[in-house]
């Protein structure tokens, strides 16, 4: 696997963030793009540093959301965006190193979350 940052990725996620995710600290989340993966239906993946970890190297938590380029850069910009929806709905508001679970991160709440975000766009 090669990994690349991806600033247009980031820019769009940190986009997001102020509207859906304001607990979101996008100085400690970065995007980037992976190459190279043997993986079959994954098209992005979020990853963080656990607690111990954490207070073993004296960090405090960040996360790296994965976006795999073979699948995620086929995909619509409204899929896109719901892609990086999703995968921010990972980050907890208490942005400690944990995860959200898929019994919140799903299909209904991303779709909600997106007309959010296009309503609040549709505002300006």
């Amino acid at each position: 696997m090669r990994y690349e940052f991806a600033p247009d990725i980031q820019k769009k996620a940190e986009e997001i963030c102020r509207v859906l995710f304001p607990h979101v600290k996008i100085w400690r989340m970065k995007c980037f793009r992976s190459f190279g993966t043997s993986s079959r239906r994954t098209i992005a993946r979020c990853h963080t540093i656990g607690k111990l970890m954490q207070k073993a190297i004296g960090v405090k938590a960040h996360y790296a959301l994965e976006f795999l380029s073979e699948r995620f850069d086929k995909l619509s910009e409204e899929e896109k965006t719901k892609v990086i929806i999703h995968e921010l709905m990972h980050i907890p508001k208490t942005f400690g190193g944990g995860f959200k679970h898929h019994n919140w991160v799903t299909e209904k709440n991303v779709n909600q979350l997106y007309k959010r975000l296009k309503e609040n766009e549709n505002k300006d």
